[in-house]
């Protein structure tokens, strides 16, 4: 991130303006809606410009600028078409630690202007760090295409209504949840028709039962995908944004992380092998007594909960516990890292069938029916096989698989730093020691790895 995002009040505040012409013009709408007092210094002004300073009472000052025209100014904005004098007001404005912006300079900027989707006192700011402001336009006419007029009136309702609200439910947690449902439901609705006076006596009626009922926290287990955040469901981003705690393992992307509300608390309960930072019954535990205290948790897990994720033992604990929660399925880590390998998982031509296998091995051994995977037409994916893949070969072989049979190792798969390292059963082991790949990775075994070369469309796989 390049620039903080912040609102600034600049109701009363003295603003200066250098340059008056179109572009300066444009600016100074934006400065005179925030209720700034915009002090123009340009020998000539656009009459546009001339007029909106009369009627907002600003000044101009028709004249080149000096370094007094920065005494007792709160921002600056140059606009002149003189490249070497905009870039003289940005050093002196820096050098008092005046926030400043130069039209269509970035780099003399300390601050730049978004595009605003304006439903005061609503304000949605884009930018795109002064990289395109096309792109920022465009983006702006999409989201105000969604959001109506009346969202402004709709946050005013609720500035009014805070305080009671407040009042009634003191516990952050629980307050932020009250307002979820009155702003998504009955209450939002009445207000964006126009109906304040039925909104206010619904919102008190909703006030009087929330007081008169405990409040439960809940669970929800989200699966968060092979780890591109693109790949999750809706459900599980609207879920994580509305957590109070997040707990997340290593195998969790740090962009999927970052979804979550920045107030949200994040506890790592990551487990990698040999190194159980958090045990997994103390996790099952954590999210009961977390639940307990009246918080929304997301247990965010890498891939699908219910396919090597420990989901099922996780939510038994809450169900005994009357822990009300949601699972949300994920896209597991055999489906997306293939697809971005282009490794098809079944083919007409290869595999008629598919089967997930925990390559994580106990004691140096494995629990494994290795006869079970005998077949050419079927294809094996195993997850948490990294350690393991010296034995997943062997025994592979052992069973009566061919040495030939290609190898696939996804590592990352569908980041941007994903890798795949191809090989044969017979040659894998030396390949993967010499490539020395990070977990995650994901090992699939059969004859659909040999497309990979062909049907490759992600990154550098």
């Amino acid at each position: 991130m390049e620039y903080l995002p912040i609102f600034l009040q600049l109701r009363g505040a003295k603003v200066l303006l250098v340059g008056g012409g179109t572009v300066g013009t444009r600016k100074a709408r934006l400065l005179f809606k925030a209720g700034a007092i915009v002090s123009v210094v340009a020998p000539q002004i656009n009459p546009e410009l001339e007029t909106a300073l009369q009627e907002h009472k600003g000044q101009w000052q028709a004249r080149s600028y000096t370094q007094t025209d920065l005494d007792d100014v709160t921002l600056v904005v140059a606009a002149t078409p003189d490249a070497a004098i905009n870039k003289r007001i940005s050093e002196q404005a820096k050098k008092r630690s005046i926030p400043v912006n130069v039209v269509d300079s970035p780099q003399l900027c300390t601050f730049i202007f978004p595009s605003i989707v304006d439903r005061s006192p609503l304000v949605i700011a884009i930018s795109s760090s002064g990289r395109s402001p096309v792109l920022a336009r465009l983006l702006r006419r999409k989201i105000e295409a969604m959001v109506p007029a009346a969202y402004g009136r709709l946050a005013e309702f609720a500035g009014r209504m805070r305080d009671r609200v407040k009042q009634h439910i003191p516990s952050e947690s629980p307050r932020r949840i009250f307002w979820e449902q009155v702003i998504e439901g009955r209450v939002g609705e009445m207000v964006l028709a126009g109906r304040e006076e039925q909104a206010e006596k619904q919102l008190q009626q909703q006030l009087s039962d929330t007081a008169a009922s405990a409040h439960h926290g809940e669970v929800y287990l989200i699966g968060a995908g092979p780890g591109d955040p693109d790949l999750m469901t809706f459900k599980a981003v609207r879920l994580l944004q509305s957590a109070d705690v997040v707990l997340y393992d290593r195998l969790v992307s740090q962009p999927i992380i970052e979804l979550a509300r920045r107030d949200a608390q994040r506890i790592y309960v990551g487990k990698a092998r040999a190194d159980h930072s958090v045990p997994q019954p103390e996790i099952n535990q954590l999210l009961v007594d977390l639940a307990l205290t009246g918080q929304r948790v997301v247990r965010l897990k890498g891939g699908d909960p219910f396919i090597f994720g420990r989901g099922g033992e996780e939510i038994e604990l809450l169900e005994k516990n009357n822990i009300p929660f949601q699972v949300v399925p994920g896209i597991t880590a055999a489906s997306g890292a293939a697809c971005y390998a282009g490794i098809p998982l079944t083919h007409r031509d290869y595999a008629q069938s598919v089967r997930f296998v925990t390559g994580h091995l106990k004691a140096g051994g494995s629990e494994h029916d290795w006869s079970q995977f005998r077949s050419t037409s079927e294809t094996l994916v195993f997850y948490m096989g990294l350690a393991g893949l010296p034995v997943i070969c062997e025994q592979l072989q052992s069973c009566g698989r061919s040495p030939d049979t290609p190898v696939a190792l996804i590592e990352r798969g569908t980041l941007q730093e994903q890798r795949v390292i191809v090989g044969t059963l017979a040659t894998m082991v030396d390949i993967v020691r010499r490539e020395n790949p990070r977990a995650p990775t994901l090992i699939i075994v059969g004859d659909v790895v040999q497309l990979h070369e062909k049907l490759a469309w992600f990154g550098n796989s």
